[in-house]
């Protein structure tokens, strides 16, 4: 694992037919360390967080259980996903135990409801730290910049589009994505340019 910013640690599993990494999240928090999408980690990394240990797995759509089970099994976790996307998640053989509702505070992020690539997509904001934390409702591709998903992987294209529109709203200035290469600083304007495409 690598630590992207103060307490933030991330882990890449590369995939081929996509050309970018797919990024697992670590989160060190006092109320409970969190892991969101984690992809599969290599053997040092599943030993690092099992020592630090692992109170909730965020899954931020239906595709994005990746490992869930593999780090719920060796810490305990309880993994969360938005209802909507649970029935998909578990027919995929992920161990759920919980929702993640929008306005739902979990540790430091609260969620915040992005439908449109699927109905239960989910974006974490960490409003202090003007951080935000994107499944699929955004790709870090090409580097320093953002894209959205091709419509034929999406079920709403239009309500994507709105939902990533919407995002705007918030205070932020990092992206840390699921899917590609963390925007550091300077995100909210990369994610200003993609809607201005829309």
């Amino acid at each position: 694992m690598r630590e992207i910013l103060t307490g933030i640690f991330t882990w890449p599993w590369f995939s081929e037919p996509h050309g970018y990494n797919f990024n697992g999240h670590f989160i060190k928090h006092v109320a409970g360390n969190l892991c969101v999408d984690p992809v599969e980690p290599s053997d040092e990394d599943l030993a690092e967080i099992e020592r630090q240990g692992v109170a909730r797995i965020l899954v931020t759509n239906r595709n994005h259980s990746r490992a869930a089970n593999k780090i719920r099994a060796r810490t305990g976790a309880r993994t969360l996903i938005h209802p909507a996307d649970a029935a998909h998640a578990r027919k995929e053989g992920a161990e759920l135990d919980g929702e993640l509702n929008p306005g739902d505070k979990v540790g430091p992020f609260v969620v915040i409801d992005t439908p449109g690539k699927s109905l239960g997509e989910v974006v974490l904001h960490w409003r202090d730290r003007k951080i935000l934390l994107v499944g699929d409702a955004v790709v870090g591709d090409p580097p320093g910049k953002c894209k959205l998903l091709p419509d034929k992987v999406v079920d709403d294209p239009p309500r994507l589009r709105d939902s990533v529109r919407q995002l705007l709203a918030l205070d932020f200035d990092i992206l840390l994505v699921g899917d590609g290469v963390p925007i550091l600083a300077g995100a909210k304007e990369r994610l200003r340019e993609l809607v201005a495409t829309f």
